[in-house]
């Protein structure tokens, strides 16, 4: 009778432990397909977002995540950080300051968008974008279908003043958090 009684309970202490670990590897499992539907991690390689995010190399450079999900539902909008993949197919990270429809230019006031001057929002007055590229000497540039983005440091950028508008199929999705290092923690868009 104890023999019976001790090979019940083991056996249900096993079917409890493999319930545990089946619902454990369903949770693991539902989380990682969670992560490659709605988010994208990746490192910045270049400084040309600095001082939003740092880009020195693997060492020291920021772990940026971004999210898809939003652009599900709508387009870009302007001062976001967008994560894209460039014409030769690398990852790149840029601001939109031109949205589909409109012209973009640089004049001694700032930025112009469609003949109307734009203010930075508080946050990014820090911000100060050349005129070099498509927007030498006053030059207008159409958006098209496309968003022209900026990098945050503009002297050392590779964005639309030398490549274009960038395509909404080419969007991954919007920067939205600094995940790494720690101390730089946060979000990066405002």
């Amino acid at each position: 009778m104890r023999r019976a009684l001790f090979d019940f309970l083991r056996h249900k202490t096993l079917r409890r432990l493999l319930r545990v670990i089946e619902h454990a590897l369903a949770a693991v499992g539902a989380v990682f397909i969670a992560y490659h539907v709605a988010f994208d991690l990746s490192v910045m390689t270049s400084g040309s977002m600095s001082p939003t995010l740092k880009g020195e190399g693997r060492e020291g450079s920021d772990h940026i995540l971004t999210e898809k999900v939003s652009y599900w539902f709508r387009g870009p909008r302007r001062w976001e950080i967008v994560t894209f993949l460039s014409e030769e197919g690398e990852r790149r990270t840029k601001r939109v300051v031109g949205l589909p429809g409109e012209t973009v230019s640089l004049t001694s006031d700032g930025l112009v968008v469609s003949g109307a001057s734009v203010a930075f929002p508080e946050a990014l007055a820090f911000l100060q974008y050349y005129p070099y590229g498509n927007l030498r000497r006053g030059a207008s540039v159409p958006c098209g279908d496309g968003y022209y983005v900026l990098g945050d440091d503009s002297r050392d950028s590779d964005d639309s003043r030398y490549n274009g508008p960038v395509a909404r199929d080419a969007i991954i999705g919007r920067t939205w958090l600094r995940a790494w290092p720690p101390a730089r923690f946060g979000s990066v868009n405002p």
